[in-house]
């Protein structure tokens, strides 16, 4: 389509703005919002990161009967659309990114774009807007790793196998585990990644949604995630992911 942009950038505001026009009154071109859908969905990159209604609202009218239920008022509606399209906003403007992130994210997508890669840029967009899903996502991100090499490796593991157990089964066929090395500081450096991942875990426990379902506890009410620690955990799983990435390609050369 002639009047679609070719920047990424802008047409996912085209689409927004697309949304909010419909959501407020507004005829906007149906057949635009269908063509940047699916252009924008193909983009692995950004799949992860757009809004859940963008993914499964095929056309404009499958939106307004979801909106429309939701929100009475032109205001919230415009709200709510900005608020679901902040994550892949900012993410495509290059806020709170650091240096290693980009390095982790060619790591990844070289090694599984459909699945890890996407894993990852879901945690970068929660890192400071979400930082309990984050957690979440970091600790899904390290699973995610190891069940693809263990696969490529040809190594079985129990659907129940916890992030610990999983680490284990990967380290021991990478040749990662401190006790297949000899050498103090190469053990030193395989313990402490094993203890990163563990700590991982740990974190993801106490912090993380995954309770979010539970009754509240004076103890988890207590313990509040902040982004510093979703940063922390992201940052963590993106380190660990990496290493492993790599030590398996590097592996499977030989």
């Amino acid at each position: 389509m002639d009047d679609i942009p070719e920047s990424r950038i802008e047409q996912v505001a085209m689409m927004e703005g697309i949304l909010i026009s419909r959501a407020t009154g507004g005829s906007p071109d149906g057949h635009a919002y269908e063509y940047l859908r699916l252009e924008l969905l193909a983009d692995v990159e950004l799949r992860a990161l757009l809004p859940e209604f963008v993914r499964t609202c095929r056309d404009l009218g499958a939106f307004w009967s979801h909106i429309k239920p939701q929100l009475d008022r032109y205001e919230e509606r415009r709200t709510y659309i900005r608020t679901a399209f902040a994550p892949v906003m900012d993410h495509l403007e290059g806020r709170n990114r650091v240096p290693s992130d980009a390095v982790v994210a060619e790591a990844l997508a070289s090694f599984d774009p459909e699945g890890v890669h996407a894993v990852w840029t879901k945690a970068l967009a929660r890192r400071t807007s979400d930082p309990e899903g984050a957690i979440t996502v970091a600790r899904t991100l390290v699973e995610a790793v190891c069940k693809h090499i263990l696969n490529g490796l040809g190594i079985s593991y129990g659907p129940k196998d916890d992030l610990p157990k999983l680490y284990g089964l990967v380290a021991g066929g990478l040749k990662l585990a401190p006790d297949q090395h000899r050498d103090v500081p190469i053990k030193a450096i395989l313990g402490g990644a094993m203890s990163l991942v563990n700590g991982l875990g740990t974190l993801r426990n106490r912090f993380s949604d995954a309770h979010a379902d539970e009754p509240p506890t004076e103890e988890r009410l207590r313990v509040r995630p902040s982004p510093r620690h979703a940063s922390l955990a992201v940052n963590v799983a993106g380190a660990v992911a990496t290493f492993l990435v790599e030590t398996y390609q590097e592996r499977v050369k030989v």
